[in-house]
Order: structure tokens, then sequence, then C-alpha cells
């Protein structure tokens, strides 16, 4: 597992929504905009963690093959094994995502 922080915002589409921002990252810098731009759709659509969760895993599932593991909260610990490539940590506001594939 790769462990780089990169602690750079990245903007939403709209001005008014809250910056991501990504704290562990080992995922292309394509699909790290994808992980965002799911995200950020979901809380569009959620208001349940659980639900925003699901939502995210079964989008990644269907655009890059199953065994994805979502959590999304505002307050949990972790520690994952994940495939190279295919893990961020970031978040939207207060929320946190956490998205891997193993």
């Amino acid at each position: 597992m790769t462990d780089r922080a990169q602690d750079a915002s990245t903007t939403a589409d709209k001005d008014s929504a809250p910056k991501a921002v990504i704290k562990n990252v080992d995922m292309s810098e394509d699909m790290q905009q994808e992980s965002i731009d799911i995200a950020t759709a979901s809380l569009e659509k959620f208001n349940i963690e659980k639900d925003i969760a699901a939502h995210i895993k079964r989008e990644f599932d269907r655009r890059y093959g199953t065994t994805w593991h979502v959590v999304v909260g505002k307050n949990f610990g972790s520690y994952v094994t994940h495939e190279t490539k295919h893990f961020i940590y970031f978040y939207i506001g207060s929320l946190a995502f956490l998205i891997w594939k193993s």
C-alpha cells in the first residue's frame, strides 16, 4: 500500500459546493476525480450515510468490476488491505469517504 498523503483541494463543479480534500490515495488521477464526482452526486441524492456508501459501491462495482468497499462517516477508524491503484480516502466537508477494492 502506498501511503501518499495529498492535502491539495479539488474543487467540485459548483462554486458553493464543499471542496474535496484527499488525505491518502493510491489511485489514478482520473479515478480520483471520478471518486469525488460519484461521492458528490451521492450526497445530492441521499442523506443517510449507509445509503450514500451503498450508492458509491454500486457505481464502482458497475464501472470498475466487483469487490469494492465503501465507508462513509464522520467518526471511524480503519486499517485495510487494497489492490494496488485502487484506494482513496478523502473528505467532502466534514464527511469522510474511504473507498477501496480488494
